[in-house]
């Protein structure tokens, strides 16, 4: 079908398809009010991102301690994730979809992406180890559980393994910000949430904030079978592949599919600002 006949079957004249119009534009939206903000707005709302993930690693210990079971323990995680969307913070995985596809048309800069990736990739993890230590000296009973969990990931060795389960995690936690922004409804945003930390926490796979949380209880607990240099190696290729996974198996093809509406919006943008 031509573009010209895809125009007039639906409601505008976008080159995509009315429901896909409605996501671009409440992504563009949102996107460009993220990347402008200040260092402050910035590391306020990454700082409480990383607070909010450690409740739903709360709820995952407490869970995984009674029933020893991954998968029951990742539907208890959501609670994390349903924080994030309720409560409008910010969660360094959640910025690739988004802020580049902001980018994309112009609507923001590189260094504004940059900006917003590393305050909140910083402040994550700053705002989930004060949580944490706060959380392992109010529940002393899940220190055994947090160490297991936390060794599970820390002592992983780099392997092909490791590193698909570093790019499932962040096709998960991107495909969840892509099903979100695809409703209006709040009930379907809260599914993609449940729905998401189940795959993620339940499959435990690897995701360079929310398992850094587990690493950092098992930590503090002066327990833990390894230190801070062997979640540093593990952080550096689980970042990586989260940014893999998120970039090109969701964000990319995203773009392709939104080519043309880009280009509408970079021309609007060249218009407006001459």
């Amino acid at each position: 079908m031509s573009k010209t006949d895809q125009r007039h079957l639906g409601e505008s004249d976008s080159p995509i398809e009315d429901e896909l119009e409605r996501a671009f534009n409440r992504m563009i939206a949102e996107g460009t009010q993220r990347l402008h903000r200040t260092w402050r707005g910035v590391t306020v709302t990454g700082f409480f991102g990383g607070t909010e993930v450690a409740m739903g690693v709360l709820a995952y210990l407490s869970v995984l301690h009674a029933t020893h079971n991954p998968l029951v323990g990742g539907i208890a995680f959501s609670i994390g994730f349903l924080a994030l969307l309720l409560g409008r913070s910010e969660l360094f995985t959640e910025g690739f979809l988004i802020p580049i596809t902001t980018v994309a048309a112009k609507r923001a800069s590189i260094a504004q992406l940059l900006k917003l990736w590393g305050g909140t990739l910083a402040a994550n993890l700053a705002g989930g180890w004060c949580l944490m230590w706060l959380i392992m000296a109010a529940f002393p009973q899940l220190h055994a559980q947090a160490v297991e969990s936390g060794a599970h990931f820390a002592l992983a060795p780099l392997s092909m393994q490791s590193l698909a389960l570093a790019v499932l995690g962040g096709m998960a936690i991107t495909l969840m910000t892509r099903m979100q922004h695809g409703t209006d409804a709040v009930v379907g945003k809260m599914a993609a949430a449940i729905a998401v930390a189940f795959l993620l926490a339940g499959l435990q796979m690897f995701h360079s904030i929310l398992d850094s949380l587990l690493i950092f209880g098992a930590l503090i607990t002066g327990k833990a079978p390894f230190g801070y240099l062997d979640w540093l190696y593990w952080f550096a290729y689980t970042a990586v592949g989260n940014v893999v996974g998120g970039l090109v198996l969701v964000t990319l093809p995203r773009l392709l599919r939104s080519k043309d509406r880009l280009h509408q919006e970079r021309d609007e943008v060249e218009r407006t600002s001459q």
